[in-house]
């Protein structure tokens, strides 16, 4: 299961205001079918078309901290 903390969800409003345009399917598409994996500090990272997205797996849910165009 995907889960969005609250600070990724506003991501998306505040990449909008500043016409940057990524859809919720291409970040969740980065993180189940990545090109690149690797980590950032303590937490993972996936990126594909251009998104790289900052994870971290708890159990059976992986849980978005933030995501960012690359």
């Amino acid at each position: 299961m995907i889960y969005f903390t609250k600070y990724a969800e506003q991501k998306f409003d505040f990449l909008n205001a500043h016409k940057v345009y990524i859809r919720k399917e291409a970040v969740e598409r980065a993180l189940l079918l990545p090109e690149k994996r690797g980590k950032v500090g303590e937490f993972l990272s996936a990126e594909r078309e251009g998104v790289k997205v900052i994870y971290q797996t708890e159990a059976k849910l992986q849980k978005i901290i933030t995501f960012y165009p690359v």
